[in-house]
C-alpha cells in the first residue's frame, strides 16, 4: 500500500479503516515484537494494548501526536520506538511502563520532558536527537541506570552539574548543539567511554587524558584551536586528531595568533565602514 493511500485511510476515524492500515491485531506476535512503523498512523491502535506480554513496539515514522492511557497495560514492554512522529510533549502513559529500558524519541517536536520520566528507573538507552530542547531536561539526571544518552541536534548551551549523578552513563552524544565550551561536568565522569561534541561552538578543549575508560571522542566541526589531549589508545575524530598533543605553550600561541588575525580583519573593515558613514553624511 502506498504512503499516500495509507495517509488518506489512516485519517478516517473508523475501526475498519484502521484495520486496513495496521492489519489484524487479534493475536499477539509469537516473538512478542510488533512493528507498526511507517503506517501513517494518526491514532494509536487500541487493540495493541491487549498484548500485555509484548516486549518491543515500533511506532516509528507515523503521525502520532498523542498516546492513550491504555498504553500502560503493556507492563512487560522493554523497547518503545516513537521516533519520526509529531509529539510536542511526551505522553504520560510512556512514563508508566516500568520495564522500559530503550526509548526512541528522535525527530519529534519535544521542547520539554515531564518529571514523571524519572519513574523509568530501568531506562538504559534514550534517544532524543533532533527535537526542540533549548535547555537540558533536569529529569534526565534522575535516571539511575541510564547508559547511553543521545541529545544531538537540539539547542543546548550547557549541561548541569547534576548530570554527574548518572553513575552508569557510558556514552553521551551532543552533536549539533550550541555548546560554547566543553561541558565541565563531563571531566568528572570517569566511566564515560564515548563523548560526541561534534558541530558545537567550542574553541578550546581541556585535557581528557584522565578519563581512563574513554575510547572515542568526536569533536569535529568546532572553531577550536586545539585537539583534546587523550590517553594512549583513545580514538579522536576531528581536526589535528592525528597530530601530537599540543603543549600548553603551543595552545596559547595558537590562540594569540587567532586573536591577532581577528583584530587585523576588524582593522581592515574599519576604513570601509568609515567611508560609508561619510557618504551618508
Amino acid at each position: 500500500m502506498g504512503n499516500a493511500v495509507r495517509g488518506m485511510v489512516a485519517f478516517i476515524p473508523s475501526d475498519r479503516c484502521q484495520r486496513y492500515v495496521v492489519g489484524d491485531l487479534t493475536e499477539m506476535p509469537l516473538d512478542r515484537v510488533l512493528d507498526l512503523s511507517g503506517r501513517q498512523l494518526r491514532r494509536f491502535p487500541l487493540a495493541v494494548c491487549a498484548f500485555g506480554e509484548l516486549m518491543r513496539l515500533y511506532l516509528s515514522d507515523n503521525r502520532l501526536r498523542s498516546l492513550p492511557a491504555e498504553l500502560r497495560q503493556l507492563h512487560e514492554l522493554q523497547l518503545l520506538a516513537l521516533d519520526f512522529n509529531c509529539l510536542e510533549e511526551l505522553p504520560a502513559a510512556v512514563c508508566g511502563l516500568p520495564q522500559l529500558n530503550t526509548l526512541y524519541l528522535c525527530n519529534n517536536r519535544l521542547w520539554r520532558l515531564p518529571r514523571e520520566l524519572g519513574w523509568l528507573t530501568e531506562l538504559r538507552t534514550l534517544w532524543l536527537e533532533a527535537n526542540c530542547l533549548h535547555e537540558f531536561p533536569q529529569v534526565l539526571c534522575e535516571l539511575p541506570n541510564l547508559r547511553a544518552l543521545h541529545l544531538g541536534y537540539n539547542q543546548l548551551r550547557s549541561l548541569p552539574r547534576d548530570l554527574g549523578r548518572l553513575g552508569e552513563l557510558r556514552s553521551i552524544w551532543l552533536a549539533g548543539n550550541l555548546l560554547p565550551e566543553f561541558p565541565p561536568v563531563l571531566l568528572d565522569m570517569q566511566l564515560l567511554d564515548v563523548i560526541d561534541v561534534d558541530r558545537n561552538r567550542i574553541r578550546r578543549f581541556p585535557s581528557l587524558a584522565h578519563l581512563r575508560n574513554l575510547k572515542l571522542v568526536i569533536y569535529d566541526h568546532n572553531p577550536c584551536i586545539n585537539a583534546p589531549a587523550v590517553a594512549e589508545g583513545v580514538r579522536r575524530v576531528g581536526r589535528w586528531a592525528d597530530c601530537e598533543d599540543d603543549s600548553e605553550e603551543e595552545e596559547e600561541e595558537a590562540e594569540k595568533r587567532a586573536e591577532e588575525a581577528q583584530g587585523e580583519e576588524q582593522e581592515q573593515e574599519l576604513p570601509e565602514t568609515t567611508v560609508k558613514h561619510s557618504e551618508a553624511e
